[in-house]
């Protein structure tokens, strides 16, 4: 036997929240509201959290730091410093330091004073380079025969110096580097010398003994305690640089 149940009837009202009552039963049927959004003030402080564009472009207006903007205004880089300046680079006394490396016997150290790794690295790149040409890829063992030869000389020329050295590591790595450019020069002109005879060998000397004159002088002159052993100082310059021309020769 089916039983029958009354079941009022549901009415979709289009507008507002109407009750419908049938039976003395009354159904209310809730409208969706937004959610909670607090009230946004008029004049914020902030631009970005006032989500006005016109009023966010006119409080950034001013230089830095004194604009009449809340955050200071847009960008002035009319006072900044140049981008290598600010990198460490400067590359007036890179071409300094380099020109004074182009004569052997008068090498200025006034220059070294200050030292820096920007030319030896823009160095160690061109000698990388022409050794490339040379169908020679030795990135890393150039890179590493640096690091070795800056640490050898730091600890030879300390040791001889005694108490009265002060010669750091930075400042060696720097002359080493800046001393490198006549083994670099070495490495272009043997793109056009033949490989085997006795002429490759006897322009790798002579850049040899450029290097070898050009980096004794300057760790004479920028560190102190040198003067007295200036001949083993060269003994070991002769050898890191003897070192970098059988590079190219070979």
């Amino acid at each position: 036997m089916t039983k029958e149940f009354a079941v009022p009837p549901v009415v979709f009202p289009s507008v507002g929240n109407p009750t419908v009552a049938t039976g003395g039963n009354i159904q209310q049927r809730r409208v969706p509201i937004a959610p909670f959004q607090p009230p946004r003030p008029s004049n914020s402080g902030i631009p970005f959290m006032s989500f006005d564009i016109g009023s966010a472009a006119a409080t950034t207006a001013g230089p830095i730091g004194g604009g009449t903007g809340p955050i200071g205004g847009v960008a002035n880089f009319d006072d900044e410093e140049p981008l290598l300046d600010e990198l460490g680079i400067h590359p007036d006394q890179i071409w300094k330091k380099t020109k004074s490396i182009l004569n052997p016997f008068r090498v200025n150290p006034t220059f070294h004073k200050d030292s820096d790794l920007s030319g030896p690295i823009f160095l160690y790149l061109s000698f990388c380079l022409f050794q490339l040409l040379a169908g020679k890829i030795q990135f890393g063992v150039i890179l590493g025969w640096i690091v070795v030869s800056s640490i050898f000389l730091y600890v030879v020329f300390n040791m001889l110096a005694g108490r009265h050295g002060n010669l750091n590591l930075h400042t060696c790595t720097s002359v080493i580097g800046y001393c490198l450019l006549p083994v670099v020069i070495l490495s272009a002109v043997s793109l056009f010398v033949p490989q085997n005879g006795a002429l490759r060998f006897g322009i790798a000397g002579v850049f040899v003994i450029w290097a070898t004159r050009a980096c004794t002088n300057l760790m004479v002159a920028v560190a102190d305690g040198g003067e007295e052993h200036r001949g083993l100082i060269a003994y070991a310059c002769f050898l890191i640089y003897t070192l970098f021309s059988l590079l190219v020769i070979f």
